[in-house]
């Protein structure tokens, strides 16, 4: 653990561009611990900085200076990097397997090999279509076998290597923009790049990713590289490298991936709401669904209810009214579904447990009916024509495609008689809980990317040693557009976007990471508005104030009604009631007949003392809306502080007849009797107060000495009478 911290210590003295401390700190390391690292390596970089310093301390000028210090730099984190991922693949149970299986069992790792290899694959797989059925169907199987342990083994091998060199990542790149290899291993190779370049930043992999999402022709391949550059970037390593800012710049000054990255900003944020999404599944629309149809779940399984001829006779409506629930809850599931929530996740997190998911590079594969973890479940005639039909019809991603299909081996013996015939006689027409999804859209790039996501947040979720990665699936690491290095460039367009997106569904935090990052030039109007609204949930936000930022928004636009309404609830919260109170002015007179309005200038009428004015306002919309407790309780206050107790009263009566009485109206009926005289129902009324759970600690030498202490004092209500109060209440 103390060499991990000595070695991220030095990355960090690097990403500073403290390049003398950190030749140090490695030496001290290498020192302490003998046979670590390359100290040859680490003596170059050494002594090539110190030919640098010894030519600057003479005075000569060098163009190139800047440019060979940060190469220096580079050198240095290359070499610092490798070694913390030797640690890991040497010291940790779980790498150590990882490492050395791909390496045990394969000598020849050559990208070209492996490329070969990849290739002949994809012409023996075309070749398959010549052979006899018997003998094509015994070739597909050994064909697929061979080749499924080869792309285990790749994907760690890939996981687990150390940085790469501009020529090796090359190599990959062509690799996967080649039309001769399969997209099936260029998706699969995608994932585990983006996995181990989320583990260590490593520019070749980072440029990589990049490249392949701007030049591949296969959607799914392009989606998978956008995910993995964008959940690899790592802002700290721009003064590592500088050119990584300039290749972000580079990428977003095209509309098209401008327009990606902002969705995918987004949809991370649905994967972030998944739990409580299927919280709303499980509680509300699932029991809807179950109770309206007529299939029961036992220990044997799934059983198909009798049809009840009497409930037929004495509810003849009962069984359509159940079937119109049944399609609204089908339609509220299917609904959520194209808002881009996730659906499936809580029904296929326990189908995460078969063995299948015990292999790392499962969890990322497509879908492929060949797997040979599967192809013998696919290919029985039984059900066969059932799963090609809810595989293509569903929006399951490829994950839960997996389980589906290993689950289906499992549940099929048990489904009811007549549901089992209908599978088998190909009857059965299966839909999807959340509906069908077209093919034309599951083309779309926004559906490909949002599968892949699920197939991510399954595994950063659900797999057995997640602990060993980084999960991007945490706020701090969600809000990609709060990092400098990606706001600098096209997103400036998309980020008010973004931060109303994020204010919307009260991630407040990430509003604030990304609106601090709108250039000057770009506040407008919603800029301001934003900002006012989330100055008000949170006054630290921001070094404008509330009151500021609303008032930049009038002078843009006079007229808005949310930002007149943001400004008067700033005033009154900073007590301006006369500001307040002009702003609510104004806004009955765009909307004269708001409850709202007028109810907010009452309030703010009575702090400014003018309680005969409130009054007549209240009596209006008591008269409107007699029922409405906000209403009686403001009325009845005012009503209070006008020394007309007994209709006060009658409003207080009504408001304590409630079951749970609210505590504030206990507290003012208390007030209310006091300054009529009636002293012992004050009492009686404030200890009621005190009582009221949570209120069991109230300070009331604080309420009555200093909060009420002005209003008590004009009702005749002296400081003798106030300490008596207080001794009668302890």
């Amino acid at each position: 653990m103390q060499q991990n911290e000595e070695l991220l210590r030095v990355v960090s003295l690097l990403e500073q561009c403290k390049l003398g401390p950190a030749i140090n700190a490695l030496e001290n390391v290498f020192l302490s611990n003998p046979g670590m690292g390359n100290m040859d390596a680490l003596l170059a970089i050494s002594n090539d900085y110190s030919l640098m310093l010894q030519y600057w301390e003479r005075g000569y000028e060098d163009d190139q200076r800047q440019q060979l210090y940060a190469q220096l730099l580079s050198r240095l984190y290359v070499l610092t990097a490798n070694i913390i991922t030797q640690k890991r693949m040497h010291e940790v149970p779980f790498w150590i397997g990882i490492y050395q299986r791909p390496r045990q069992v394969r000598k020849d790792w050559s990208l070209k090999n492996v490329r070969s290899q990849l290739e002949n694959f994809t012409s023996e797989t075309a070749l398959l279509e010549l052979e006899q059925p018997q003998l094509r169907e015994q070739k597909a199987k050994a064909l697929y076998d061979d080749h499924r342990l080869l792309m285990q083994d790749l994907f760690g091998y890939i996981l687990t290597s150390r940085l790469w060199t501009d020529n090796l990542a090359d190599a990959f790149e062509e690799l996967l923009l080649s039309p001769t290899v399969d997209s099936v291993d260029q998706q699969l190779i995608v994932s585990a790049i983006t996995l181990s370049a989320m583990q260590t930043f490593g520019i070749c992999k980072f440029r990589l990713l990049l490249r392949v999402y701007q030049h591949s022709t296969d959607e799914a391949v392009r989606q998978r590289a956008l995910v993995g550059w964008v959940l690899s970037v790592d802002e700290h390593k721009t003064r590592l490298y500088p050119e990584l800012q300039q290749m972000v710049s580079d990428v977003l000054t095209d509309p098209r991936c401008c327009q990606e990255v902002t969705e995918l900003q987004m949809q991370m944020v649905y994967c972030m709401g998944t739990e409580d999404d299927q919280q709303t599944i499980r509680d509300e629309i699932l029991p809807e669904i179950m109770n309206s149809g007529n299939i029961k779940t036992t220990q044997r399984g799934l059983v198909e209810m009798e049809d009840d001829s009497l409930e037929d006779i004495l509810h003849p409506d009962a069984a359509e009214l159940n079937m119109e629930k049944m399609e609204q809850s089908m339609q509220r599931m299917a609904d959520m579904q194209k808002q881009g929530v996730d659906i499936y996740f809580g029904g296929f997190s326990q189908m995460k447990r078969f063995s299948f998911f015990n292999d790392l590079s499962n969890w990322f594969v497509p879908f492929y009916p060949q797997h040979p973890s599967i192809s013998h479940i696919w290919n029985n005639t039984r059900g066969k024509h059932f799963l090609q039909m809810i595989t293509q019809i569903g929006a399951f991603c490829d994950s839960d495609k997996y389980s589906f299909v290993l689950a289906f081996e499992y549940v099929f013996g048990r489904l009811p008689a007549k549901m089992l015939k209908m599978i088998e006689e190909g009857e059965a027409k299966p839909m999807p809980v959340g509906g069908e999804i077209s093919l034309e859209e599951q083309k779309q790039p926004a559906f490909i990317r949002r599968m892949y996501l699920q197939n991510l947040y399954r595994f950063f979720k659900l797999y057995g040693n997640r602990s060993e990665f980084s999960d991007p699936f945490v706020m701090q690491n969600v809000v990609f557009f709060g990092k400098a290095i990606m706001s600098r460039s096209g997103l400036q367009d998309s980020l008010i976007e973004v931060v109303n997106f994020f204010y919307k569904r009260k991630h407040y935090q990430a509003a604030k990471l990304v609106i601090d990052n709108v250039d000057v030039e770009r506040r407008n109007f919603n800029y301001y508005l934003l900002q006012g609204m989330l100055q008000q949930h949170h006054p630290d936000f921001t070094s404008m104030s509330a009151l500021e930022s609303f008032a930049q928004a009038i002078k843009l636009q006079p007229d808005c009604e949310q930002a007149l309404a943001g400004y008067a609830r700033a005033a009154f919260s900073t007590r301006s009631y006369e500001t307040a109170l002009v702003n609510y002015e104004r806004l009955l007179d765009l909307k004269p007949d708001s409850k709202t309005y007028q109810l907010n200038a009452a309030i703010c009428l009575t702090n400014l003392e003018r309680n005969e004015e409130a009054e007549k306002r209240l009596h209006k919309l008591n008269y409107l809306y007699p029922d409405d407790m906000t209403v009686n309780r403001v009325l009845a206050w005012v009503l209070t502080l006008n020394g007309k107790f007994e209709q006060a009263d009658k409003l207080f009566n009504s408001l304590l007849s409630v079951d749970k009485p609210k505590p504030i109206d206990i507290m003012n009926y208390g007030y209310s009797h006091w300054m009529a005289g009636e002293t012992m129902v004050a009492i009686s009324a404030f200890r009621q107060f005190m009582n009221t759970p949570g209120n069991e600690d109230y300070d009331m030498e604080k309420e009555l000495f200093v909060t009420s202490h002005k209003m008590l004092t004009e009702k005749g209500i002296s400081d003798v009478e106030i300490s008596m109060m207080l001794d009668s209440l302890r």
